[in-house]
């Protein structure tokens, strides 16, 4: 990351890369603990839950819970302690020493003491004719 100015760049105690359950509940957790993190959505906010149906094993819904409502929900707790959920993509990270440097979109550089990373799976599909129709119906990656 060579030539870009991280001295005027917005500083964080602690930045997260990463909106699926672990990085929405790093987010919880930290802004509970009034550390003011900084989340950064990326190219699938939500993880892979945005795209699953019915969740029956995950605790506190014994109902069962669609996935888009449950990380709706997510989000709305980790906004509620004060977690600062924004849209863009880390393109360039810089872990060799501290503060460690991030930049977003590749043009916004930000600093933190802490990064954590939880950037998740992307499911892969075959491209069979069918298959997006019948995704959540009998077809899961």
């Amino acid at each position: 990351m060579e030539g870009i100015d991280f001295s005027g760049a917005e500083h964080r105690k602690v930045l997260i890369i990463g909106t699926g359950p672990a990085g929405l509940t790093a987010a919880i957790y930290s802004a509970r603990a009034n550390l003011n993190p900084l989340v950064i959505q990326g190219p699938e906010p939500g993880g892979q839950l945005i795209t699953t149906t019915d969740v029956e094993n995950y605790p506190g819904f014994p109902d069962g819970i669609m996935g888009p409502e449950m990380m709706q929900k997510f989000e709305a707790q980790a906004e509620r302690f004060g977690a600062e959920l924004r849209w863009g993509m880390v393109t360039h990270v810089d872990f060799s020493e501290r503060p460690f440097k991030a930049l977003v979109d590749e043009e916004s550089p930000v600093t933190a003491d802490t990064v954590i990373i939880s950037t998740g799976a992307s499911a892969k599909y075959l491209g069979l004719p069918n298959e997006s129709r019948l995704l959540g119906h009998g077809v899961s990656a």
